[in-house]
């Protein structure tokens, strides 16, 4: 496999399915499934997942909450889909912990990376919920901050679209596809990745970010064993 250790991203509106919102069953069996694959090759997975399925902080003006109160709802919601997604992978016979970056015992542990490091390496699947356990920041942010925490690879970001492109390919049918595209470049093109905290942050840190369509069966599993023809690479070079 090419990379030992992965940190993977997931949206919260993907849990979803045609739904639009709550959380579609057949889509948490089909992720773990796919992410079970890519374990028994012997790759460590961190994951983190959002909570755009059923509630985003930045939501909270529009119904007249404050802010930071709201994003804290939004935190509560992606422990929501963390357990949700916890108790499939375990369904599929995979160990697990899910950390929390907002101390709540009963259900996960608080974070700490040392602990994390030794889940993963003891072939547990981590997620991390709740984000950092601060408000203004994103589940993007949260998931290049673990992964630069516990020595990820690479930050795998699972979406709806197959990589990144010159435009929206859902608005713009003449939009193309990047293959490979350096930090420096996108950041001149205004490319929509993450935000600019979390894409900061893997700049800064020489982390690889992948963009793939994690909703097509087999492409996290080739990506892991080095298929450069899957998502949008975006790296120093």
């Amino acid at each position: 496999m090419k990379y030992k250790r992965i940190l993977l991203k997931l949206s919260g509106e993907a849990l979803s399915g045609n739904k639009g919102y709550g959380i579609d069953p057949k889509i948490l069996m089909q992720y773990s499934g796919e992410i079970k694959r890519v374990m028994d090759a012997g790759t460590q997975v961190a994951i983190v997942i959002g909570g755009g399925n059923i509630f985003r902080g930045t939501d909270a003006a529009a119904a007249g909450i404050d802010r930071v109160q709201g994003d804290y709802m939004g935190m509560l919601a992606t422990v929501i889909n963390a357990m949700a997604l916890q108790g499939a992978l375990e369904k599929v016979g995979l160990f697990t912990r899910l950390m929390s970056g907002i101390k709540m015992e009963q259900v996960c542990e608080p974070f700490i990376r040392r602990r994390a490091v030794r889940h993963l390496e003891k072939g547990r699947v981590v997620i991390f919920g709740a984000g950092i356990g601060n408000p203004y920041f994103t589940t993007d942010s949260t998931a290049s901050l673990r992964a630069i925490e516990i020595e990820a690879d690479v930050v795998l970001k699972g979406t709806r679209v197959d990589g990144v492109y010159t435009a929206d390919p859902e608005k713009d049918p003449t939009a193309t596809r990047y293959t490979r595209i350096s930090f420096e470049e996108v950041y001149q093109m205004g490319l929509n990745v993450m935000d600019m905290t979390a894409f900061t942050l893997c700049k800064e840190n020489n982390l690889p970010i992948i963009v793939f369509d994690m909703n097509k069966a087999g492409n996290l599993y080739r990506l892991i064993q080095g298929d450069d023809d899957i998502g949008t690479l975006i790296s120093m070079n």
